[in-house]
């Protein structure tokens, strides 16, 4: 056990040295203020003070941890050897940065909670954020200074085994419309039909007609594949169906529909299957609530993982709606059209609630990668190069990769041609 000396102990404090060292370094950690207790103890160790007790490894605090409520942080991102650092700590520190406040910064969403330009979804924008800004947003620096802080102990205490973690692979399937075509009701077919017509999408239209007359599989339909790929993968699949009522953001077909309730019981049979809260659900407990209990209708399993439509997060309100309704996995922490580090992390952490400085038992599963982020590149040989470097990066640091795929985007879509071979690259990482 690494035990830290502090002169005060806070939540905040327990709260990230926990993700640093048993999260990510798999190690426990104890906390004393007594400097008896601390020189007593004959494993790791290390003082987080302003000064140093004597030679033992120490790092300077920034006042960050032992705070209450926000205040106006003053952050200067620096180069630190192959990655940045910021709140910087002095001559004495073991560590040039307090990577412990930085890291409460960065996982508490610290910057989340303050004023700031929101898009027209009111989602908090990667070009807002300090990683953006300070270019590392494609960076785990949580866990790469996780790493650094490891080293450091290893130099002082080279008897001690380290647990190894393993690289690992979280995939995520969204579901926001289940069928293109079928399934959609009378009006809402005949509706499309005519919009096509008038539009001269005759293309569209032979396809609506293939579909719903049975010559062709819905391109929406590619469910098939997912289980086939879920059977052969040691990594188990998360998928999430809207099931919301239709509305100007949400257009999947109705939960009181035999076949679409059928998909989701053959799907449960293989992956996990969570709910994605429709856009008005957000803000609408009662709303939240009535999709979660039509889930559990569904699959007869209590629910446990939740992701918003549009990926959209209000902080900490989301948050504490889900903990209120006893839902304790959230996937919506990540950028849309960003691959990076929305938390600076790769692994999942517990929400901290800074409003009432507590940390709750919500875990919180960022996302690293959505399909529509890969868009922006052209060709399918860079897509596959931006995603390749992007994989080794995890795999440094030997965290969990979150990406996220769509349903439709494995279908013969031209615009989502060679995702399914990108989402076997990703699959297949875990083997190299």
């Amino acid at each position: 056990m690494l035990l830290v000396y502090t002169h005060k102990i806070t939540p905040r404090l327990t709260y990230t040295f926990k993700h640093i060292c048993k999260r990510i370094l798999g190690i426990d950690v104890g906390f004393t203020s007594k400097v008896e207790d601390f020189i007593a103890h004959n494993s790791l160790k290390m003082s987080y003070t302003k000064q140093p007790l004597s030679n033992e490894i120490f790092v300077k605090t920034n006042e960050l941890l032992f705070e209450q409520g926000l205040s106006d942080v003053d952050i200067n991102v620096q180069d630190w050897e192959d990655t940045k650092g910021f709140f910087p700590t002095g001559e004495r520190s073991q560590l040039p940065y307090d990577i412990f406040a930085a890291t409460f910064y960065l996982i508490s969403r610290y910057e989340e909670y303050l004023p700031q330009v929101r898009d027209d979804y009111g989602r908090f924008m990667a070009s807002e954020s300090l990683a953006k800004k300070n270019g590392f947003l494609d960076q785990p620096v949580v866990d790469i200074w996780a790493y650094k802080f490891k080293t450091v102990l290893q130099e002082r205490f080279p008897e001690f085994q380290f647990p190894v973690r393993t690289y690992k692979i979280e995939p995520i399937i969204d579901v926001p419309t289940a069928f293109h075509f079928k399934q959609k009701g009378f009006l809402r077919t005949v509706g499309g039909s005519f919009s096509d017509l008038v539009r001269f999408r005759f293309r569209d239209l032979y396809q609506r007609l293939s579909v719903l007359f049975g010559f062709k599989r819905d391109p929406y339909d590619t469910f098939k594949w997912i289980i086939n790929r879920q059977k052969k993968s040691p990594f188990k699949f998360k998928v999430f169906f809207l099931i919301g009522a239709y509305s100007t953001y949400d257009k999947n077909i109705s939960i009181t529909k035999k076949k679409f309730v059928s998909l989701i019981k053959s799907v449960g049979d293989y992956c996990t299957v969570g709910l994605k809260a429709s856009f008005f659900a957000l803000d609408n407990m009662k709303i939240l609530k009535s999709e979660k209990q039509k889930m559990e209708a569904v699959t007869n399993l209590d629910l446990i993982a939740v992701r918003n439509s549009f990926s959209k997060l209000n902080l900490p309100k989301t948050y504490r709606n889900l903990l209120e309704l006893e839902i304790m996995e959230d996937y919506t922490m990540g950028y849309v059209n960003e691959l990076g580090f929305r938390a600076g992390t790769c692994t999942p952490f517990q929400f901290y609630d800074l409003d009432y400085e507590v940390q709750t038992p919500l875990r919180v599963h960022p996302y690293h990668m959505m399909d529509y982020a890969l868009l922006k590149h052209n060709s399918q040989l860079d897509r596959t190069e931006h995603l390749e470097r992007f994989i080794e990066k995890i795999k440094a640091v030997n965290g969990t990769f979150t990406p996220v795929f769509h349903n439709y985007s494995f279908g013969n879509h031209i615009r989502w041609k060679g995702f399914r071979k990108l989402f076997n690259l990703i699959l297949e990482s875990a083997n190299d």
